[in-house]
């Protein structure tokens, strides 16, 4: 297995002019909750915005963000958004482009990533190296690219969702542990590793080319 790496742009933005700059210009309150994904089922938005409906019960300052355009079958989502009366506390970013995420990221204050089928899983890869605390599926790949870096939950559980988030509103020192090990863990995905990588099944395959085995049809 050959893992992705990760942009130089990911990294913490910590001025406060820019965090200012792309919350006004997505619209965003000083807190908010940001999941990046393409609005389809396996990115399982419906869940998290469940989750999000109960935490409003005590944080009615609150919004979630989602940035991402539309997908396939899409139409689920936006129906149980409207049904859910939640719709002034969400904001459909659509696609926001790559030079714009590094600063939304960062200036988000939790990071949700609730997807039930991933083949690698950048988002939150790139969420752990921009310094912002991650809460991640326990689905697919997500585990082996998150590590200690994020908090895995159960993505058909939508209490853990509400509970996680809370706790890493109200506790920073829990936030900044976890954020201390996403750095780690984000630093260790180089695009310089996947090439060596790469290029390393390309010379095995090369001299097993200049050096067949005669045994190998046998």
């Amino acid at each position: 297995v050959i893992t992705e790496g990760l942009d130089a742009q990911f990294m913490p933005i910590t001025d406060p002019q820019q965090r200012a700059a792309v919350r006004q210009r997505y619209n965003l309150p000083e807190r908010f909750i940001l999941t990046v994904g393409t609005l389809e089922p396996r990115k399982n938005h419906t869940m998290l915005l469940h989750a999000f409906g109960a935490l409003l019960a005590t944080e009615p300052d609150l919004v979630l963000a989602i940035a991402g355009k539309r997908g396939w079958l899409y139409q689920d989502f936006l129906a149980a958004l409207e049904h859910s009366g939640l719709e002034p506390h969400v904001r459909l970013l659509n696609h926001v482009p790559d030079a714009d995420l590094p600063a939304l990221i960062s200036a988000a204050s939790v990071f949700a990533f609730p997807s039930i089928y991933e083949g690698f899983g950048l988002p939150p890869l790139e969420a752990m190296a921009c310094g912002t605390p991650v809460l991640c599926s326990t689905a697919a790949s997500l585990p082996e690219v998150v590590g200690d870096g994020g908090w895995l939950l159960n993505p058909l559980a939508p209490a853990e969702w509400t509970r996680a988030m809370l706790r890493l509103l109200h506790e920073p020192e829990a936030a900044s542990a976890l954020v201390a090990r996403a750095l780690k863990q984000a630093s260790t995905f180089t695009w310089r590793k996947t090439a060596i990588a790469t290029r390393a099944v390309y010379q095995q395959l090369l001299q097993t080319e200049k050096n067949p085995n005669p045994q190998s049809n046998s």
